[in-house]
């Protein structure tokens, strides 16, 4: 089941989402080498950005996918299991581990975290993405929690001594879709007098957040689709995380 969580590069209206998931892999694939391992990777299309910079690349999905292996890269490796823990893998094995917007779903994130840690050699990285709560326009029942700045930097730390803080922010032409975005939200939510988004448990309020998430993308689509189709990943910027960010994008060392 495609979900409004799973964008696709082939559904002109997930581009907003699309080229900023895109951005993270970009930036990744300046930093890693050597050994890399990825927990959540989806449908695939971000190994075919990094996976060339190494020389060892373990993928990990809840879901079995069938991975095109990338041309001018190690044969990928894929694990079918949930996490943490990281079954199967071994201690001080990986020069990076990355994971991009995952560690929102993930139950026992700082199980999941110090796992990460286990696996990394001594100053390996561990490059990690996730919503930033702050710029959430609704309650997301896909997600297990989200968080602040300050938030996701004490869970790092719980297991990491050093940690950069980045974040994921957008020029005039993103903010424009984002503002669009927020007054399709506003008209779905302002029947929601008794907070119900907040209250019910989120299980129950998956299919229709889908639904509700998956038209509000058409339509902005179908009112602006000059704007929706020219969205590019040079619209998308990192800068030092704060309130403002969309995304936070962290990278914790071992």
């Amino acid at each position: 089941m495609q979900t409004a969580e799973r964008v696709s590069h082939t559904d002109i209206s997930d581009n907003y989402v699309f080229q900023r998931s895109q951005l993270a892999y970009y930036k990744a694939k300046e930093l890693v080498s050597g050994s890399i391992l990825e927990i959540g990777s989806g449908q695939g299309y971000g190994i075919n950005i990094i996976a060339e910079k190494a020389d060892r690349y373990v993928a990990i999905d809840k879901f079995a996918t069938n991975i095109i292996q990338p041309k001018n890269a190690p044969k990928i490796e894929f694990l079918n299991i949930n996490v943490p823990p990281l079954s199967g893998l071994d201690d001080n094995s990986f020069d990076f581990v990355v994971s991009f917007q995952v560690i929102e779903h993930i139950k026992k994130d700082k199980e999941l975290v110090k796992e990460v840690h286990r696996v990394l050699k001594p100053g390996g990285k561990y490059i990690v993405s996730t919503p930033n709560i702050k710029t959430s326009l609704t309650r997301n029942p896909w997600h297990i929690r989200e968080y602040t700045v300050e938030q996701f930097e004490q869970l790092l730390k719980g297991s990491f001594l050093k940690v950069e803080k980045q974040g994921v922010f957008g020029n005039k032409k993103i903010m424009e879709y984002y503002e669009e975005n927020k007054r399709g939200v506003e008209k779905i939510t302002r029947f929601d007098i008794f907070n119900l988004q907040y209250i019910l448990p989120r299980q129950l309020l998956q299919i229709p957040y889908d639904i509700l998430n998956r038209r509000n993308r058409k339509k902005i689509l179908e009112g602006n689709n000059d704007l929706v189709e020219s969205i590019n990943m040079d619209d998308y910027f990192m800068a030092e995380a704060n309130d403002a960010c969309f995304d936070l994008f962290y990278i914790a060392e071992k």
